[in-house]
């Protein structure tokens, strides 16, 4: 008797590394070459990551998350007690608790519906005696208006972090988000970014007193470079601590991913463009609303593929997750804005209202598979699914 039953089709996950042999290698000689902290992998990386970006004069500090190289960053423009930092509430908390380490305090503003990115224009409205920053977050990897942000930070004396965590590689007029006229930017190469070491970032600055402070501080304050005091042919154990530093150096066992994970960053944004524009394509007619697409001549990474339930969808966001689930689809939902959550919303005295198109976003929102080792097929399935759901 022939089994006409439909095959079990394996799970689908939400993200997944691609991660080859070139990676493995470099882990192997990394491993038997006896180094295997901060060494010379990490500052290859470093080095290529600023060439990367287009512009070998800038600083490129390699660090072990995005939110140490956020954390770095204020800490060495001098952010503290009494002062306020501006940023979104649809973020991941990342973005903000670093404020809250320095002791400073966070001023959340709403998003652009239509971009999902930070409002320039609530920016400015939130601006107070106490302002010193702003740290706007290229959501899913579309880049904010930076034009605008820069604009509001010259006419109010403020500085600007960049959380590009998603970022890499996107291109804000013409220019690589990286390279713009931020104090510093910051990227993330968590599991599930365009490219992984795993866990790891990158602080980029071109400010030099900046750069130094940032050095000195990722690793305890010393005042040497950790690499040149081991590696030194003649004696040179004595360091000095000059600052209560943190721990956030990068391994020469990440950075060795890091290295090839960069070399391929272009054909797995391609890759990731590809599966957003086979997604455009077969969910177009469905009651959704699409992402954001990036201005005419940038480049998106499409970290995140983002859609939004229009009202006449016959299903809620959280049961569709759940049949999605259940078809073998693994979907998730960024981010529940840091308005909803209690740490946030205790703090600053937060209610929904305050954000109303933050929290309409959220409420209609789920994030789609989409990650560079995604087939034709895969992203098919996804459709297929979605069509049979809400067709």
């Amino acid at each position: 008797m022939t089994d006409t039953a439909t095959p079990i089709l394996p799970f689908l996950p939400f993200a997944l590394p691609e991660i080859g042999d070139e990676e493995i290698a470099e882990l192997v000689d990394t491993l038997r070459s006896g180094w295997i902290t901060t060494g010379p992998k990490a500052r290859r990386f470093e080095t290529e990551f600023a060439r990367f970006l287009g512009d070998e004069t800038l600083h490129c500090i390699a660090v072990n998350s995005a939110t140490a190289g956020l954390h770095l960053a204020l800490e060495a423009l001098g952010i503290g007690p009494g002062m306020e930092v501006i940023t979104t509430t649809h973020t991941f908390t990342a973005t903000a608790e670093v404020v809250r380490y320095l002791g400073a305090d966070v001023k959340l503003v709403d998003i652009d519906p239509s971009t999902l990115n930070i409002d320039p224009g609530l920016i400015e409205a939130a601006i107070t005696p106490r302002t010193r920053a702003i740290i706007p977050v290229h959501y899913a990897g579309l880049a904010c208006d930076m034009d605008a942000i820069h604009a509001i930070a010259a006419k109010h004396g403020l500085q600007v972090v960049e959380d590009a965590a998603h970022a890499l590689p996107t291109t804000c007029g013409g220019r690589m988000i990286g390279t713009l006229d931020s104090a510093a930017t910051v990227f993330s190469f968590y599991a599930n970014k365009t490219i992984t070491t795993g866990e790891g970032g990158m602080l980029v600055t071109r400010d030099d007193k900046i750069a130094a402070r940032a050095k000195v501080m990722r690793l305890h304050g010393i005042n040497r470079d950790a690499f040149d005091r081991f590696t030194a042919k003649v004696p040179s154990w004595y360091y000095e601590i000059v600052a209560p530093g943190f721990k956030y150096n990068l391994t020469d066992i990440a950075a060795a991913m890091g290295l090839h994970q960069l070399a391929k960053a272009e054909r797995f944004a391609q890759a990731r463009r590809a599966i957003a524009q086979q997604y455009d394509a077969g969910l177009r007619a469905l009651p959704v609303i699409l992402p954001p697409q990036p201005l005419a001549g940038d480049v998106h990474p499409w970290h995140l593929y983002v859609l939004r339930l229009k009202p006449e969808a016959r299903w809620s966001r959280d049961a569709l997750i759940e049949a999605l689930f259940a078809a073998g689809i693994g979907c998730s939902v960024h981010y529940i804005p840091l308005h909803q959550h209690p740490y946030w919303k205790e703090r600053y005295g937060l209610q929904a209202g305050d954000f109303p198109h933050s929290q309409a976003a959220y409420e209609a929102m789920l994030s789609l598979p989409l990650y560079s080792r995604m087939s034709t097929q895969d992203a098919q399935r996804v459709i297929e699914a979605m069509q049979r759901l809400l067709g």
